[in-house]
């Protein structure tokens, strides 16, 4: 290497050195080029995975939301029924002794009792009212009565759920105590 460059005259070796600059300007464009190209491929990496993430999201929101509506698709015929099974029930416990034992009370039970079972397999849960705290989540208060204070005393109507979204309060009567009913001068209000 020492003789080729002695051999060369001094245009030739401005030249190489031209040549040498050149391809090192190359080399550093070309390594200026691909660590944008990098950086362009990471953040297309990044936008990706969040793109995935926004999909795997909505995704899951779209099956709950479809697991909701199925859930509550027969809430309303469900609600509409709620009066004829009240008054089915109110009809069987005003059933005299004298009728309890004719097939066809029997049958209108049994109607009762099948209509129930059909909507408790639909998700529809009685909401316990009696004896428990007032809870006006659960619980529409219509009544105060004497009794022990905050609690439920009687239920007026039946509340029910339906896949533990109330869809139906009870209407209860809750209890005041002497000393609470003293500061109200109203009682049922």
């Amino acid at each position: 290497m020492g003789n080729e460059e002695k051999d060369l005259s001094p245009e030739e070796i401005v030249q190489k050195e031209e040549d040498v600059v050149s391809e090192l300007e190359d080399m550093e464009s070309l390594q200026k080029a691909l660590s944008e190209e990098k950086a362009k491929a990471e953040d297309y990496l990044a936008n990706w995975q969040r793109a995935q993430a926004d999909f795997i999201n909505y995704k899951r929101r779209i099956e709950q939301e479809r697991n909701e509506t199925v859930n509550f698709a027969n809430a309303m015929l469900i609600l509409n029924l709620l009066p004829v099974l009240d008054d089915l029930e109110r009809a069987l416990e005003n059933v005299s002794a004298k009728l309890a034992g004719l097939t066809w009370v029997d049958g209108i039970m049994l109607i009762y009792r099948k209509l129930q079972a059909i909507l408790e397999g639909h998700g529809l849960t009685e909401i316990k009212a009696i004896g428990e705290p007032f809870d006006p989540n659960l619980h529409e208060a219509v009544l105060f009565g004497e009794g022990e204070g905050g609690k439920v005393i009687e239920e007026l109507q039946k509340g029910y759920k339906l896949h533990d979204r109330v869809i139906r309060p009870s209407m209860v009567k809750v209890g005041k105590s002497k000393e609470e009913k003293e500061g109200s001068p109203e009682e049922g209000q």
